[in-house]
């Protein structure tokens, strides 16, 4: 019986201890990489590798498709020249590209290369077939990432994100602003809304709804704010808060065990 207790006991603190682990480990990796890495390269470097990504975007053709049934891309942008998509924007070769903040609901997450389900486990993916998130006119980028994991805090909030909420990238030195205009739930195969549109500035994030479902799409859309507000500018490259770890899940998972030991106790005492 006490073992079943146990079981129990840390079966309910599980998700608490693996979310921080995860958020633990996504702060290191912004703080040592993103931060970092990036301001010791050369201007002269982060210039030509925002250069590369920005005639990347020049070359697509057209957006990507979301798959209604996973979040790999259909139909994807086809890109006109020779580009390595996976050499883009590249930190160290660690398939990070930069870092992606929301305020009003606490995300400070890195972005990934791409949407594989490795990458959305443990942070924000860039739709493959979409702008590269380095701005631009006429430029669409698509950024996922997963809701309602057991072992990360992600999107799971995406939803609460208001018109007018703002949020911003960071990629090679570069701050990016984006206001949101706009927050929708769809079905997995309206791509409509993830298309560029002429001389705007868009950005896309994008996560499965309802929790545990998944049959839907919830769309956050901002436009670029320029000039970058000041403030953004002199935050980035801000280390990020590492989070404190949940000892109260101890305390409780602690006091359980004591209670099912004396209540074990008691009644062996009383069996005499």
């Amino acid at each position: 019986m006490s073992l079943l207790i146990l079981i129990g006991v840390l079966v309910l603190m599980y998700p608490n201890v693996s979310s921080w682990f995860s958020q633990y480990n996504q702060s290191l990796l912004i703080e040592d990489v993103v931060g970092a890495d990036v301001e010791k390269g050369p201007p002269s470097r982060l210039e030509a590798e925002i250069a590369k990504a920005e005639a990347y975007n020049e070359a697509l053709t057209g957006g990507a498709l979301l798959s209604p049934s996973s979040n790999v891309p259909t139909g994807q942008g086809e890109v006109e020249g020779d580009f390595d998509y996976n050499q883009l924007l590249s930190i160290n070769g660690s398939g990070t590209m930069g870092r992606l903040k929301i305020p009003s609901i606490d995300v400070d997450l890195p972005i990934y290369h791409g949407t594989s389900d490795s990458v959305l486990e443990k942070g924000v993916g860039h739709l493959q077939g979409t702008s590269l998130p380095v701005g631009g006119e006429s430029q669409h980028s698509v950024l996922t990432a997963h809701r309602g994991l057991p072992s990360a805090t992600l999107f799971d909030n995406l939803d609460k994100v208001k018109v007018g909420d703002r949020f911003t990238i960071e990629v090679f030195g570069e701050v990016l602003t984006y206001q949101v205009i706009s927050t929708q739930v769809v079905q997995p195969d309206q791509t409509q809304p993830l298309l560029p549109q002429y001389g705007r500035d868009l950005v896309t994030l994008v996560t499965c709804t309802p929790l545990g479902i998944n049959t839907h799409r919830i769309l956050v859309t901002g436009e670029r704010v320029t000039p970058t507000p000041i403030e953004d500018i002199e935050s980035a490259g801000a280390k990020p808060d590492i989070p404190g770890f949940p000892w109260w899940t101890l305390v409780i998972g602690g006091s359980f065990i004591v209670l099912t030991g004396y209540v074990v106790y008691s009644g062996r005492v009383a069996d005499r």
